[in-house]
């Protein structure tokens, strides 16, 4: 009956327009009651993203494996970055398991400032998953709670962007090449690995070196920005279309 719903639910958005739509048309064409509609999605809104739920419960159940020391029998055991970057894999996962309706969703939410909005309150969601596993991992390090939020932030921001890479391509290019790609740049600056040799590390002597695509780039945003703005402000100093 959930599937039917949704089903029904994206050919009437797609032949009269998410807002012309009714709760009553969705429902008269899935064959049930209004009633059957409340018991599976709180609003019409939820209709558009039904796997949200299960996916966020797979991702925290992914996370809580780990018994907060790292020994979680992975091999990112000891590097919480990969941790959280395979967490965003979960969530790509639930996207690539049915390309043609994540397509038709990208497309709908694009075209809604109001689902738009929604999607922002998901993804924001996901992003507090993310943060609160790396507070748990980097407590009592100096900064432990700041570097969680930006990291994850930055793994957020990341798969998303590879994420929508693959959904511009209408689902034809690979979704987790398109991802792992982008990951890949996170756990480059925020992982186990070394880092890039900074400006305060450059040998005396030495010229400076010549700016590469891997530098770093600052974004100053103002105090208590929603957090789908500064992924914003970062995406666009990045050079990348925030679409």
């Amino acid at each position: 009956m959930r599937d039917s719903l949704v089903a029904a639910a994206f050919q009437l958005f797609l032949e009269r327009g998410y807002e012309q739509t009714t709760v009553d048309e969705i429902v008269a064409l899935a064959g049930v009651g209004r009633r059957s509609f409340f018991r599976y999605f709180p609003s019409k809104e939820d209709v558009v993203f039904p796997d949200h739920e299960r996916c966020l419960a797979e991702m925290n159940d992914f996370l809580g494996k780990d018994n907060g020391s790292g020994n979680s029998g992975g091999g990112d055991a000891d590097d919480p970055v990969a941790r959280v970057c395979d967490a965003a894999r979960v969530v790509l996962r639930m996207y690539a398991e049915n390309p043609t309706f994540s397509v038709q969703r990208y497309r709908l939410t694009k075209k809604v400032p109001g689902l738009r909005t929604y999607e922002l309150s998901v993804v924001w969601r996901y992003e507090r998953a993310l943060a609160e596993y790396l507070r748990g991992r980097f407590a009592g390090r100096r900064d432990g709670t700041l570097r969680a939020d930006v990291i994850a932030a930055a793994v957020v921001a990341a798969h998303n962007n590879g994420l929508r890479s693959w959904l511009r391509s209408d689902g034809q290019s690979d979704a987790s090449a398109e991802v792992d790609h982008a990951l890949a740049h996170v756990q480059q600056i925020f992982g186990a690995g070394p880092g890039p040799v900074g400006p305060a590390q450059q040998p005396a002597g030495e010229p400076a070196k010549e700016p590469t695509e891997d530098d770093v780039v600052v974004v100053i945003s103002r105090r208590g920005a929603p957090m789908w703005r500064v992924v914003q402000e970062v995406e666009t100093a990045l050079g990348r279309n925030p679409e």
